[in-house]
């Protein structure tokens, strides 16, 4: 007998679908929706020795911003988020907060997922004055209820995370964390077929 994972949808086109095709999908989509953190992490690494002319390379950085909330009692999908907020670097130059928060959103509450989506306009008010942009870009964003969180996260764990002498917990610390949060949806349209 052929295992259930060893079948494929019969039809070429979405509207020749069937009951039996859709639930060989889902007999596929579902452990591999509920492996998403281990891609995420091998995503991750690939921010490894790649530093961008900073003092630290990328994934040191993100882990560095992870130790800091960890270390401060924040909570275990606040201290993923901060994790992974720079993971859209390899992918996105122009929009690396953008990409980090589409990864992201189905796991996080609003707040959260508005934190790492703002990040890089809150985090330019300590630098686009060098570079010829408008350091009070985010106070545009002075009326949100989230304004206030996403500078304590830019102070008190983005901004001082470039630091090589700095105590900074491995990945294998934080990978537990990244696999229960990726596990389950919070807010997805497809929350309910996986559930």
């Amino acid at each position: 007998m052929t295992d259930v994972l060893d079948k494929t949808a019969a039809f070429h086109t979405m509207t020749e679908g069937t009951q039996e095709d859709w639930d060989i999908i889902m007999s596929h989509m579902k452990p591999f929706a509920q492996s998403g953190g281990a891609r995420v992490l091998d995503h991750l690494r690939l921010l490894e020795g790649d530093c961008g002319g900073f003092a630290v390379d990328r994934l040191t950085h993100c882990l560095q911003t992870a130790t800091r909330a960890y270390r401060d009692g924040k909570p275990e999908d606040y201290v993923v988020m901060a994790l992974l907020h720079d993971i859209g670097d390899t992918l996105g130059a122009y929009n690396h907060a953008d990409i980090a928060a589409a990864i992201m959103e189905p796991f996080l509450s609003e707040e959260l997922h508005w934190i790492v989506k703002h990040h890089a306009i809150f985090q330019g008010n300590n630098f686009f004055h060098f570079i010829g942009l408008d350091p009070d870009m985010r106070d545009k964003y002075a009326d949100s209820p989230y304004f206030e969180a996403t500078k304590e996260f830019i102070d008190k764990y983005d901004c001082p995370a470039f630091d090589p002498d700095y105590d900074t917990l491995p990945l294998e610390f934080f990978e537990p964390m990244v696999m229960r949060l990726f596990e389950r949806p919070r807010a997805s349209v497809y929350k309910a077929a996986v559930d």
